[in-house]
């Protein structure tokens, strides 16, 4: 059969996890492409891939390779120098076509430096140390047409740079927090269009960032990776006719005080115009009052370029009202909680000032601070020249939805503007309850708020770090949600860095002191995350890549485990945090959980060894699988030597005890399995359908009711508005997921606890289910390959629909009652199938395309 070559596009080739392939670190990219067609059951047969240097002519192609793989393919020709450029194109067969599809439009793909001795730049600060923020600039000339400009650029702390008076880039937090000791990220950008013949400057600012500024609770450290913050930039131009003209931070360059007086990511950013030099980073400015620079060593080895997307600002807000504290301040409300800073447009005489506070909540009517602890979550501007001035902060950012506006200027505008990693949108939700429909963008605020370069826990207070079990925990539901593939892909490498000799997963990553978290202390759920984040990334991704990366640091952990829980494979170990936040446990100690921790530890030591299993297996590593599968298997039959009775109740009787223990499969036995799900069902109802569980249980507790038949019940825990619930926040106006259950108390006030935030992801981990079982998408095989359609409407909902851009293309499934018929329909991607099971119907395979089916509904 032959199909008209209009109906086939090869859409959308990518080099690795990469939107944008500038300066990408490389050498052997692998290549992922798209078809776009509307028809039916289309699989590709074969592929043709072209990779042609630009600047030599010369082309290669691999001929017609037969293989149905259009994901992440090996890279196919000579591995990439620095700064290579090559233009790559793909073009398919189909299984019955005779002819292949036109060629796609190329990807433009880059590398940047990748070796040491790459760089002749070296990293520069201010001669005499600098408190605050300083400015650097230097001045050059260019006296031939420029082809093509890349400036490659780092710092120990934050930097932005400026070329002939002009941001170089939207980029925010650059260049990121990793491990600093072990991966410093640098960026590329093209500049060919911002310089010009003659004189030119290029400027850059720099604060203290995670580098040198306060990080952790409890007061916090500073100078944890150094005292001295510094800059490293080197701009290569070339010019027609051949020729480069290099430009780099060396002692030639100058420095002076900035604008900036202190910028602190906990605490704000203060900012004097006054102080800031004007047109300091044009050519001709005079900077002969400002001082020399010195060099600072580093070992250049360690710089990376960036796997995933920087941090922008993907959205701006207008206030939605003007409130009137009882204290007589002016309060603004945006309407959502955020994490981001505020722009503002004030008037004034020099000297006046504009101080902005931020909070997440109001009590009695004020911000209410106490969730800050120690944050003091303030911006402050001084106005230079009278006049309108616009500003808004450069190395801070708060979680916030209301801010205070103080002092003598006046403020005529402002907007919230949202900054997190500018991951691609990729999944969406939607049901016929608008509570749980709020739920759900509740969480996607939650994810936004909380991937900013890292998966922090929260951005309101002095913490915001990378802990590892939350990230665990959610992470099915933020793949689903965004592309995150090539953000996490770092920040395991970071993991991976920091994980101590003897295995132990550091609590987060990177890794900080904090007094009593910081110290090697191997904890369930948390240090799996080594084993599980990268198995979850496959399985959402089809990146077998992560697993070959990660899996050391993967067999590391088991092995910990398994020397802690010895001969008897139980995990009692002390220094759990169990189920983390259960309702039942205490303001000041959120690990008193009523699961036993023991039990927690030893069902995810089992689903760790299992899961490594299966890793290994994916990787070929076949003694390994035959050696992780027998510890699977003795862990699991001694979970049910401690804790199963022969009835198949446990003696440990918890909600998450009991979900954990059917949704890690450590039940055997069909009766048994069942008797374990009703008791989990009678557990729900004698606590009223509210929730019992905390950051391990919620995770699973749906899909262990689901999968015992209890789907009823598990609705009416989701669809529960009184406290604790999911629907509980939602219903008190919140936007986003709370990490208490009862961050605000039934009586309206503010729970006083150190663990009240209004922005934590974990609990929103149920978006999982959402996507699975309520809207019924997930996915079969790794990197939805094969696609699992398994609607289970409930909870009085009328309609449900969601969509997940796939690695091969878009799918969706819908679902609608309409008296007594219940209209399903699903889009397949092409190059993928789809097995279907409906309720009350038998399960069908079906291939790529559009599918609709009607069926009775009782």
């Amino acid at each position: 059969m032959r199909h008209s070559r209009q109906a086939i596009v090869v859409d959308r080739v990518r080099a690795e996890h990469h939107d944008h392939a500038l300066g990408i670190g490389e050498a052997r990219p692998r290549l992922s492409w798209r078809i776009a067609t509307d028809l039916p059951h289309w699989r590709q047969d074969s592929y043709q891939i072209e990779v042609a240097d630009p600047a030599t002519a010369v082309t290669m192609t691999t001929g017609r390779v037969r293989s149905a793989e259009s994901v992440l393919v090996p890279w196919p020709a000579e591995p990439l120098a620095s700064r290579a450029r090559r233009l790559v194109r793909v073009r398919v067969w189909g299984a019955d076509d005779g002819v292949p599809t036109p060629w796609s439009a190329p990807l433009q793909l880059e590398a940047g430096l990748l070796a040491a001795g790459d760089w002749s730049a070296a990293f520069i600060t201010p001669e005499r140390p600098a408190d605050s923020a300083p400015l650097l600039r230097h001045e050059f000339a260019i006296d031939r047409r420029v082809v093509s400009a890349r400036l490659y650029a780092s710092a120990l702390g934050l930097y932005e740079l400026e070329l002939n008076g002009r941001r170089v880039a939207d980029h925010t937090f650059t260049p990121g927090w990793t491990s600093y000791p072990h991966r410093l990220r640098y960026q590329t950008f093209d500049v060919t269009r911002t310089l010009r013949r003659g004189r030119n400057a290029l400027g850059g600012w720099l604060a203290d960032g995670w580098y040198r500024g306060r990080l952790g609770f409890g007061g916090g450290t500073r100078n944890i990776y150094g005292d001295t913050i510094a800059l490293l930039a080197q701009l290569e131009i070339v010019h027609d006719g051949g020729g480069t003209t290099r430009v780099v931070t060396g002692t030639g360059w100058r420095a002076a005080p900035g604008p900036v007086r202190s910028a602190e990511i906990y605490d704000g950013e203060h900012h004097d115009a006054r102080l800031e030099p004007a047109g300091w980073s044009e050519p001709g400015f005079d900077d002969a009052a400002w001082r020399p620079v010195r060099t600072v060593p580093r070992d250049l080895a360690t710089l990376v370029a960036p796997t995933g997307p920087p941090v922008r600002c993907t959205q701006e807000l207008s206030p939605v009202a003007d409130l009137l504290a009882p204290s007589g301040r002016t309060i603004v409300d945006f309407g959502q909680n955020l994490a981001g800073r505020l722009r503002v447009t004030v008037t004034g005489p020099a000297g006046s000032r504009v101080r902005l506070r931020h909070a997440e909540v109001l009590q009695d009517g004020e911000l209410c601070v106490h969730p800050l602890r120690t944050a003091k979550a303030t911006d402050e501007y001084v106005l230079g020249d009278g006049g309108e001035q616009v500003w808004e902060p450069r190395f801070t950012y708060h979680g916030f939805r209301y801010a205070e506006i103080d002092g003598d200027a006046d403020v005529t505008g402002m907007a919230a503007r949202v900054y997190h990693t500018d991951m691609r949108r990729i999944g969406a939700f939607h049901c016929s309850d608008p509570l749980v429909e709020r739920l759900h963008e509740n969480v996607v605020w939650s994810m936004r708020g909380n991937f900013v370069d890292v998966p922090t826990d929260c951005p309101q207070r002095d913490e915001r770090l990378g802990w590892t079990g939350d990230l665990q925990i959610f992470l099915p539901a933020a793949a689903y949600l965004y592309d995150c593939a090539g953000m996490l892909r770092s920040w395991l490498r970071d993991l991976s860095a920091e994980q101590f000799p003897d295995g132990t997963v550091p609590l987060f990553t990177p890794l900080v002191p904090v007094r009593g978290w910081s110290t090697p202390r191997p904890a369930a759920a948390w240090g799996d995350a080594a084993v599980l984040v990268p198995w979850e990334l496959y399985r959402r991704f089809g990146d077998a890549g992560v697993l070959r990366d990660q899996y050391a640091g993967a067999r590391a952990w088991v092995d910990r485990v398994a020397a802690l829980a010895g001969e008897d494979h139980l995990w009692t170990s002390d220094g759990q945090l169990g189920d983390w936040l259960d309702p039942s446990a205490p303001p000041d100690d959120p690990a008193a959980a009523k699961a036993d921790p023991h039990l927690v530890a030893t069902a995810y030591h089992a689903r760790s060894a299992a899961v490594l299993a299966r890793i290994a297996a994916v990787l070929g590593r076949h003694e390994d699988h035959a050696r992780y599968d027998a510890l699977a298997r003795a862990v699991a039959a001694a979970f049910r030597r401690r804790w199963m009775r022969p009835s198949g109740l446990l003696s440990d009787d918890a909600q998450t005890s009991y979900a954990l223990a059917l949704r890690f499969g450590l039940i055997s036995g069909d009766e048994r399995r069942d008797r374990a799900g009703r008791r989990l069902a009678e557990l729900v109802g004698e606590n009223g359908h509210r929730i019992a569980t905390g950051f391990v249980g919620t995770p699973v507790i749906c899909d262990a009711l689901t999968d015992t038949g209890h789907l009823d019940t598990a609705y009416a825990l989701l669809t529960q508005r009184r406290c604790p619930s999911w629907l509980y926040p939602v219903t008190a106006g919140a936007t986003t997921i709370w990490e208490r259950w009862d961050g605000v108390l039934p009586g309206g006030r503010v729970n006083t606890s150190k663990t009240t935030s209004f922005n934590h992801y974990a609990l929103g981990a149920v978006a999982d289910w959402l996507h699975r079982t309520v809207a019924g998408l997930a996915p079969a095989e790794p990197g939805y390959r094969r696609l699992l359609v398994r609607p289970r409407p409930g909870g009085g909902l009328t309609h449900a629909a969601t969509s997940h851009e796939t690695p091969y293309g878009r799918a969706a499934v819908s679902w609608r009652r309409d008296g007594v018929t219940m209209t399903v329909e699903v889009e397949v991607p092409p190059g993928t199938t789809a097995t279907v099971e409906l309720p009350e119907s038998p399960r069908v395979s079906v291939g790529s395309g559009h599918h609709r089916w009607r069926l009775p509904h009782r």
